[in-house]
């Protein structure tokens, strides 16, 4: 009887595993936060209301995480002819498909983050 197949594709070496591709585009500490943000509005956004809505970000550390999200195809940055100019963000439809993984990594972390912080802890302790 053979082991049931894995429900993954099978990749010559895990480094090339099309899932890298996901967890390296929110790498960054604030990108997943940002693309939640705006999942959760639901609505474009302008910097000031995305950073007052996020809070503990600068504007430098946001600007920084619009670019890589625009560069990542996540959101769309949309500049009106106005004065003074106007910029809003709103997310692509793969930023708003990537709510669904983020969601349930959301729920892992309600679940085991607990556990996780609390290994943390003992790891600490054993290195101390």
């Amino acid at each position: 009887m053979q082991p049931p197949s894995p429900p993954y594709p099978q990749v010559e070496f895990t480094s090339d595993c099309e899932a890298r591709l996901a967890f390296d585009v929110l790498a960054n500490r604030w990108d997943s936060v940002v693309v939640f943000t705006l999942g959760a509005a639901g609505t474009p956004l302008r910097p000031r209301t995305l950073r007052a809505r996020i809070g503990g970000i600068s504007p430098k550390v946001l600007n920084e995480a619009l670019r890589r999200l625009e560069r990542n195809g996540l959101i769309a940055r949309h500049a009106y002819a106005e004065a003074p100019p106007r910029v809003d963000y709103a997310l692509t439809e793969a930023g708003t498909a990537l709510l669904v993984p983020m969601r349930a990594m959301g729920a892992w972390a309600k679940r085991y983050g607990s556990a996780v912080l609390a290994a943390q802890d003992r790891a600490d302790a054993y290195d101390s």
